[in-house]
């Protein structure tokens, strides 16, 4: 019996959305296609995507942070491509894998010192939920702590650190002991330490949720919290790794020597799920305690040859085209560029973030139209303005970035490591033509907002039952 996928996508590509509507996620669909998102994209190569028509659409949401060496890179399809050629023994489970082995090895070389053992999954989350069980084991003590804005991931463990409210409703009660603290507040997080029950203090280096950081010295002072009240410091460095700051951890902007590191996303260079949790061997140890425990915690795909060497081959990616540096050099541009806008355009607030992971918070205006405009459209929805100017950037410019979080005025931007001047420029250009169109009210961004409005009404209606209210 043949079978070919090259002959499957070719027919049937355009179909996405409806066998999407038929099979999958129909929420999803009707969202895609209210924010104009419902793009059906044909081909991927570097920083672009392109639609079935050719248009290219520059990507600057890297598959939130996954493809941080740009998309179906060759020396990752050469490395697929030869180990399916070597027909390798792969998941035998009671084994210890080759690959596996080598790729710890190069996370290890590339970690703090005081570093010196991996354990590998499959995600982020499950990254973190690794985590959360091996400082519990470690201490001996129930409680996690994560801080206010908090995104750590969506399966239980994850989802009780994430501080949220929308990705929780509904899905309660959580993990008792896994608590929050403010943000930015070392008061707050001492008075929880001292209560001697915390196993560990987990934060993100750079909040993926809104791209914000702790002012000045709060990181290290919170490191020594953790170390004077037994508490482990985790890292989270899911979508800050990798080198998405300008350095390989978020970590290093601080000079911090957490105890264990999460990370995942872009170390498989976005072809299959890969994640590891990184911490010091005798922390490791107490996990894996005794020969009877020597599988206490593990999963199945965890260290799965397709995975092992795409991670392997990402890092040499990275270290060849010297991908950090140049992460650190474009973050500098695009900040520098969007601060210069500010003088033209009274709706762009505060740039901020470290490499590219980058966040523009606009602000309301002071002239009277627009004011009037920026009034009108939050007193529909607090969270359009920004989803207006992220469509107007996809249809107009065809640039891909995102809304940073629910009823935000902030648009967040996570381009792969290997831009350019050439990117940078029309990032910044579509932006500033996007924002010059917002001057024109009523106008067609304006009108756009509008339209998300009406359908955030007949969704509401929908979600009430009165049907009645809903086009079909």
């Amino acid at each position: 019996m043949s079978f070919d996928i090259k002959e499957i996508v070719t027919s049937r590509l355009g179909e996405n959305y409806d066998l999407h509507y038929k099979y999958v996620n129909r929420t999803l669909v009707k969202v895609h296609r209210t924010i104009g998102f419902d793009k059906v994209y044909a081909k991927a190569k570097g920083a672009y995507l392109y639609d079935m028509d050719g248009n290219d659409y520059l990507d600057f949401l890297s598959g939130y942070s996954t493809f941080n060496i740009g998309r179906n890179h060759p020396v990752l399809q050469k490395t697929i491509k030869d180990v399916l050629d070597m027909d390798l023994p792969n998941m035998v489970q009671m084994d210890c894998a080759l690959l596996s082995g080598l790729l710890a090895e190069e996370l290890i070389r590339r970690a703090p010192k005081h570093i010196d053992a991996v354990f590998f999954a499959n995600s982020g989350t499950e990254a973190v939920e690794g985590a959360a069980k091996f400082a519990r084991c470690a201490t001996a003590r129930p409680r996690i702590l994560s801080m206010e804005g908090a995104y750590h991931g969506l399966s239980y463990g994850a989802l009780s650190l994430t501080h949220n409210k929308y990705f929780k409703e509904g899905f309660g009660p959580f993990i008792p002991g896994f608590d929050s603290v403010p943000f930015d507040d070392l008061a707050a997080l001492e008075y929880e330490l001292k209560k001697g029950d915390v196993a560990a203090f987990i934060a993100e280096p750079v909040q993926g949720k809104t791209v914000k950081f702790p002012t000045g010295d709060f990181f290290p002072k919170a490191l020594a919290l953790c170390r004077k009240y037994g508490t482990l410091f985790i890292s989270d460095e899911v979508q800050t790794g990798m080198g998405r700051t300008g350095k390989y951890y978020g970590f290093e902007h601080w000079n911090l020597e957490p105890d264990i590191i999460t990370m995942a996303k872009s170390l498989s260079g976005g072809y299959v799920p890969c994640a590891a949790i990184l911490t010091r061997r005798e922390i490791y140890q107490k996990t894996f305690s005794s020969l009877d425990r020597c599988i206490v915690h593990s999963t199945t795909f965890g260290r799965n040859n397709l995975a092992m060497a795409c991670g392997l081959a990402s890092l040499r990616v990275m270290d060849d085209e010297n991908l950090i540096e140049n992460c650190a050099k474009m973050g500098d541009l695009i900040v520098e560029k969007l601060n210069a806008l500010k003088s033209k355009h009274e709706l762009i607030g505060e740039v901020r973030g470290k490499g590219l992971m980058i966040a523009v918070e606009f602000k309301e205006p002071t002239t009277f139209m627009l004011k009037t405009a920026w009034k009108l459209i939050h007193k529909l929805d607090k969270g359009l303005f920004a989803q207006m100017v992220v469509t107007t950037m996809l249809n107009g410019s065809r640039i891909l970035s995102q809304v940073a979080a629910h009823n935000s005025d902030v648009m967040k931007i996570l381009p792969p490591l290997i831009i350019t001047e050439k990117e940078v420029d029309r990032f910044v250009q579509g932006l500033d033509d996007t924002l010059t169109e917002c001057r024109k009210f009523p106008g067609p961004v304006w009108e756009l907002g509008q339209n998300f409005f009406k359908a955030a009404l007949q969704n509401k209606a929908q979600k009430e039952g009165k049907s009645d209210l809903v086009e079909a």
